[in-house]
């Protein structure tokens, strides 16, 4: 099934003024239910614009030319817009800044009592919510949200999206401001997301890392356009393409890279550490193979633009 249609999407700003800016420029794209997409690209690309359409709150301006079809209803219904907004959820960049009431309950109970469900219902969908994020129901539940840990809040603030019980998932880099261990954190709690509540996850981010590991699909824009459209190993691998576009890639390709300057071999379609942990200790280990699980021998990477070392 088709969670996601748009067809012959365009998008301008300040329309018909001089400073008339095109976000998007004619988009086609389908994005089937169960799938976890990647949308990528430079500042100013058309990203946050193209998720804006998913859940009505940016319309079509060419209704009669352009299509989007959300789980089968079209966001420029007024009749099943309500409906088609609480079945994608928005979760936008710091979405502890959304929060507005006195209790951690009230504020994730917002939404479903907007959905006209019935308090039973309302209750037990705060405390699922609550419990799927790693919020205690007892600890947390009567606590002001503004007393708690940045963590804590953005973990509240996505309890709130997610106690709608939203079918598509929608993140605009989730995990800005966050620690490396904040970070991994939500990223595990994303897919766990997608595993017991939203089937369909699409996740905007500026770091290739996390795409590359959490993404089946990768979609990438420049100047309003789709320019990519594939699997992470098939976007990726095409240094010349990302390159032209403005996009990094992630860190054990630019490792691979580097090796292979020095010429080290590997394979070009390393996009993990992972999977170059095990490149290498299958490169090193010619005589003697090595577990997996082994530390990386000490081999010294050169940290040219930001690339981590091994």
């Amino acid at each position: 099934m088709q969670a996601v249609q748009i067809k012959n999407l365009s998008y301008s700003y300040s329309k018909k003024t001089p400073n008339e800016k095109l976000a998007l420029d004619n988009i086609d794209l389908t994005i089937e239910e169960g799938s976890f997409v990647a949308i990528i690209g430079e500042t100013g690309s058309g990203k946050s614009t193209l998720l804006q359409h998913l859940n009505g709150l940016i319309k079509p301006q060419d209704k009669k030319r352009s299509c989007v079809v959300i789980n089968g209803m079209s966001a420029t219904d007024k009749k099943s817009l309500r409906r088609l907004r609480f079945e994608v959820g928005m979760v936008f960049q710091y979405p502890e800044y959304q929060l507005f009431a006195d209790t951690v309950e009230k504020d994730i109970a917002f939404g479903p009592k907007n959905m006209k469900l019935d308090p039973d219902e309302v209750s037990q969908r705060v405390k699922r919510a609550m419990s799927v994020v790693g919020l205690d129901y007892d600890e947390f539940a009567q606590r002001s949200p503004f007393d708690l840990s940045g963590g804590e809040k953005r973990r509240v603030a996505i309890a709130g999206v997610i106690a709608m019980q939203p079918k598509i998932l929608v993140l605009d880099e989730p995990v800005a401001g966050l620690d490396p261990t904040g970070r991994s954190e939500l990223l595990s709690l994303v897919k766990k997301l997608q595993k017991e509540i939203s089937p369909t996850v699409i996740l905007v981010s500026h770091n290739m890392d996390d795409v590359a590991a959490l993404a089946d699909r990768v979609i990438a824009l420049k100047d309003g356009k789709i320019v990519a459209d594939g699997t992470p190993k098939q976007v990726f691998s095409d240094r010349r393409l990302t390159k032209a576009i403005g996009l990094d890639v992630p860190t054990a390709a630019r490792i691979c890279d580097m090796l292979a300057e020095r010429g080290v071999s590997l394979p070009r379609d390393i996009i993990t550490m992972d999977e170059l942990k095990s490149a290498l200790l299958a490169l090193l280990s010619k005589d003697a193979p090595l577990n997996a699980d082994q530390p990386l021998p000490n081999i010294p990477i050169p940290n040219d633009g930001g690339a981590a070392d091994v």
